[in-house]
């Protein structure tokens, strides 16, 4: 048996997720993929009815094995349900996954003694990936919420996605609105989620222009008098 310490949890909670990284991006790919099935393909398309259905629950199972995972990796107990409160919110909604990339974006903030341009321009290129994949989660959910409710203007698919896009880049045309409450919900989460991917990207670039900068002018000779 070995006398090394065992690591700290947050260090093993780290190593964890950055392994993890990649194969949940994955799931929450084929979990989008089973739940487009679900809400596009005709109802009478059986079996693919069924085979997203199992595709959907299996990929939410693995989340939530993630979720588990990680709750008992960072020692936190109770209090990691406040502390990582985005990791329960996508857990209760797969559909926001993308939104994880927000720590992504975090995690680059706290390594400032690191400027280099292929952190930044991961999290630019993860969050332009993540508004597409968002805005279809949320076409898919408003379409599925609005197509047969009383006085809808999104009725088809490409209305929503219409409707998605305007939202997600706050343009806001106003043809197309959900009408329901939930609808409306999902509204309010794009938009908000709109926001946040923004920021990340204009706060990744803004970052990495500041400390490029700092280091030319650290790199100047003094100036004579």
């Amino acid at each position: 048996m070995s006398d090394r310490p065992a690591p700290d949890p947050p260090a093993r909670l780290t190593r964890w997720e950055q392994r993890t990284e990649v194969p949940l991006f994955a799931a929450g790919l084929l979990f989008l993929t089973g739940y487009a099935v679900r809400v596009l393909a005709p109802r009478d398309a059986e079996p693919w009815h069924d085979i997203a259905l199992i595709l959907v629950w299996s990929t939410w199972l693995l989340f939530l094995v993630d979720y588990a995972t990680r709750l008992h990796l960072s020692g936190l107990g109770a209090r990691f349900v406040p502390v990582r409160w985005l990791d329960t919110l996508v857990l209760l909604l797969p559909l926001l996954r993308p939104l994880r990339m927000v720590q992504v974006y975090l995690a680059v903030q706290r390594r400032r003694d690191r400027p280099r341009l292929n952190l930044y321009a991961r999290v630019m290129a993860y969050a332009g990936l993540t508004a597409v994949l968002l805005g279809f989660a949320a076409s898919l959910a408003v379409y599925h919420l609005e197509r047969a409710a009383p006085g809808a203007s999104i009725r088809t698919f490409g209305d929503s996605a219409w409707w998605a896009c305007a939202t997600l880049t706050t343009v806001g045309y106003g043809d197309a609105a959900p009408v329901t409450f939930w609808g409306r919900v999902v509204a309010a989460g794009l938009m908000a989620g709109g926001l946040a991917l923004l920021g990340a990207v204009t706060g990744s670039f803004s970052s990495w222009l500041i400390q490029v900068f700092t280091r030319e002018d650290e790199k100047r000779p003094p100036e004579r008098d």
